[in-house]
């Protein structure tokens, strides 16, 4: 069965994820082809037609779409769903937000980030904050996914050469409306895309001190700076740094934990990191368990002197 894959973009340019969630389609075989919903999109387009094992790119060019609006997206997914067999998104706030649409509409059950593809009908998925795997088999007729993207290599960006369709989009639904955007901006790499991942605790005590010490670390090392749920709580980190299941998953090539103790929501959003490394003055503390090295000290004086040797 041919594979739908929702491209997650910004009009210009396909979104990391979606190279991950291509990966995930590939391996239940069949031909991948890619949704590019949005306005003025030609670029996206051109981007998703480039990667790697990408069959075809449906192209939905139209103002309805513009803001990514879930309603319009959805509608647009649904207008073209009959043709496939597997719809896939990225399990990001974006996926997350159309998938269950799609899924209801379809009247079939959503398998939700999935982290391994056992078969064309069988997928893994983490439960209980990822201390189990659960394995789920589904005989629905047509099969909506989101794909953690974490847990996939991302396919190459270059290399392909998909056909490119272009779709008429549907109309606006007229069921909500583009007010504003608020977005985050920073120099440093963003942490579900980061190679480095540096993370601060509660254990920092105070926004002024998470900057004085953390800061300097992600500089140096050129790393995405996340936080602990505790420390975003405490007001020490913005919410977008947060790390954890209810935060951002992420896997880099090297995490770094200071001061945190290791609760199983931080670990469910960073231990697929490739190497952990704990500094935690509490030889008791969680993380530890699941570090590459640990370090047991003060982080006051453990971090400074690191960014030193660094």
């Amino acid at each position: 069965m041919t594979v739908l894959v929702i491209a997650e973009h910004d009009n210009a340019s396909v979104r990391p994820a979606t190279l991950n969630t291509v990966t995930a389609a590939a391996r239940v075989g069949g031909e991948i082809h890619v949704l590019v919903a949005g306005c003025e999109a030609s670029g996206a387009a051109q981007a998703a037609a480039a990667i790697a094992g990408v069959a075809k790119v449906i192209v939905a060019d139209g103002a309805s779409l513009s803001e990514n609006l879930a309603e319009n997206v959805a509608a647009q997914v649904l207008a073209i769903a009959g043709e496939y067999g597997y719809i896939f998104f990225p399990a990001t706030a974006n996926g997350k937000n159309i998938a269950p649409r799609v899924a209801a509409k379809l009247d079939v059950a959503q398998i939700s980030d999935i982290t391994g593809v056992n078969s064309p009908d069988t997928f893994e998925r983490p439960i209980y904050a990822g201390n189990a795997i659960a394995t789920v088999q589904s005989v629905d007729a047509t099969k909506v996914v989101t794909v953690r993207a974490t847990a996939f290599d991302a396919a190459a960006a270059t290399g392909g050469s998909a056909r490119v369709e272009h779709v008429q989009a549907v109309a606006d639904s007229g069921k909500s409306s583009f007010v504003g955007r608020e977005l985050t901006r920073s120099d440093r790499p963003e942490l579900t895309v980061a190679k480095i991942v540096v993370s601060g605790g509660r254990a920092l005590g105070s926004a002024e001190k998470f900057t004085e010490v953390m800061t300097p670390l992600a500089d140096k090392l050129g790393a995405g700076l996340g936080a602990s749920r505790a420390a975003v709580d405490a007001g020490y980190a913005p919410n977008d740094s947060q790390v954890g299941q209810t935060g951002k998953i992420v896997a880099p090539q090297l995490y770094i934990a200071a001061g945190i103790s290791g609760a199983i929501q931080h670990l469910a959003g960073m231990k697929d990191s490739k190497v952990i490394v704990a500094i935690n003055k509490d030889p008791e503390a969680p993380i530890f368990s699941v570090a590459d090295y640990g370090l047991e000290a003060d982080l006051f004086s453990a971090v400074p002197e690191l960014v030193k040797a660094l």
